[in-house]
């Protein structure tokens, strides 16, 4: 398949000209007309399932059935939440005036303008058409750039975007990073980008320099606490499902875990139980098209790096450990013996390697996360109330789930996002139309 070419600056250029002249006239649209426009996406991506799971497979060799429930059934879920709940969530706030009562006060929820949706390569319709999804339920113009490591993907995503939308509207470019390059340089009102923290620092770089607003979703070391007396056999089964999951290349995939002593052993032969149940057959061969392998050669060299450091330096495999370099496969991996000062403990892991500590007091565990980068993630095992209040009180996280992993991004209801490192802003349903809105004061009166 050949390359596509690069969009030209003096194209974007044009575009975002457009989208300027356009956006009051959106900005105005009704709810009805609004819902009408998420409805041609909501189809489009229908009538596009299966290039998109062929697109998707191209670009990211996970399981065909993964990318049909994150790329397809979760895409479309989000948009129909936009639809069924647009009139309310448009309808402004009323607020009675403290100073004089017989005056009337409202909020208005207004569009930002024209915004920038810059998605990454691990989920890369799924989270690049929600926000966009969103943005249109807001009433924004938006300009829209998928990763270069998708390009099977991008050419489906354009095919949708336009027949959902005129460009004036909303439109997506293809092309490597000097195309996205190109469209932070443009005075957008709002930045929505998913990617590594690295390149979000670019991002909010590129945004002050217009004073934009901009919502990052980020990543980090997201840890797990297991408590004493929590369920070891439901964990490991957690545990293993969730690092099997696009191959653990998730920004909320559990990072490292804090075990007490004398469950270490038991989560181990659990997490192995389950691995092998999920994923090898009965020769012992591992099922390779039931796991996602590591997205390109960089990311799997990195990977191995970070493994063959901790192994150097002490660390002990307790299950898994083969890295397969021909076809990038790396088998679900647990780590024991693991210290600080080892580089798979100090990186986000983007894999199906996971690190495991003992610790001796919660106060050792809380110390730890408290003293890093706050993560996008945090997950307690415990059936002990004090212990997740003190663990809720005395660390900061993007979100939490309790006894569980996944729930708290899972629940629409909830806002999903991360907090300084792990990134700013929330979204998903009512708080993905908030990303996309400024709230406007208007006082009247009487």
């Amino acid at each position: 398949m050949t390359d596509t070419p690069n969009a030209a600056p003096a194209e974007l250029a044009r575009v975002f000209a457009l989208q300027q002249a356009h956006q009051w006239e959106v900005k105005a649209s009704s709810a009805a007309e609004r819902k009408a426009k998420l409805a041609r996406l909501k189809a489009a991506v229908e009538s596009h399932t299966d290039a998109i799971i062929a697109a998707v497979l191209e670009d990211t060799r996970k399981p065909e059935g993964e990318i049909r429930v994150t790329e397809v059934l979760n895409v479309t879920g989000n948009i129909q939440r936009n639809i069924d709940n647009l009139d309310a969530w448009m309808t402004p706030t009323e607020v009675t005036p403290s100073l004089n009562p017989a005056d009337r006060a409202e909020i208005r929820y207004e569009a930002r303008g024209v915004c920038l949706i810059l998605g990454p390569w691990n989920f890369p319709l799924g989270l690049t058409l929600g926000p966009v999804a969103a943005a249109v339920a807001a009433g924004n113009c938006c300009m829209v750039k998928l990763t270069d490591l998708c390009p099977a993907t991008a050419r489906v995503a354009a095919s949708i975007i336009r027949e959902a939308f005129d460009e004036s509207e909303v439109a997506l470019f293809e092309g490597d990073v000097s195309v996205a390059t190109a469209l932070l340089d443009l005075p957008f009102h709002h930045i929505f980008f998913t990617g590594s923290t690295r390149v979000g620092k670019i991002v909010m770089a590129a945004a002050a320099r217009h004073l934009a607003s901009v919502t990052l979703e980020l990543g980090g070391k997201s840890p797990v606490i297991i408590d004493h007396g929590a369920d070891i056999d439901k964990i490991a089964a957690d545990l293993a499902n969730a690092k099997q999951f696009n191959g653990g290349q998730a920004c909320i995939c559990p990072d490292y875990v804090f075990v007490p002593p004398a469950d270490q052993d038991r989560l181990v032969a659990g997490f192995k139980a389950n691995v092998a149940k999920n994923l090898y057959g009965e020769q012992g061969a591992i099922n390779k098209a039931a796991i996602a392998q590591i997205v390109n050669r960089p990311n799997f060299d990195r990977v191995k790096g970070l493994f063959d450091d901790a192994v150097a330096q002490g660390a002990s495999v307790a299950a898994g450990g083969v890295l397969e370099a021909d076809d990038l496969t790396v088998h679900p991996t647990m780590l024991t013996n693991v210290t600080p000062q080892m580089k798979i403990l100090q990186e986000e892991i983007f894999a199906p390697v996971l690190p495991v500590m003992t610790y001796d007091s919660l106060e050792q565990v809380i110390g730890y996360i408290a003293a890093r980068d706050k993560p996008l993630a945090l997950y307690i095992y415990s059936d002990n109330e004090d212990t997740v209040e003190r663990v809720l009180q005395r660390t900061s996280s993007g979100g939490v789930t309790v006894n569980g992993v996944f729930s708290h991004y899972l629940e629409n209801q909830l806002p999903f996002g991360g907090v300084n490192h792990s990134g700013t802003g929330s979204y998903h349903g009512y708080f993905g139309f908030k990303a996309f809105s400024h709230e406007r004061a208007v006082y009247r009166h009487g």
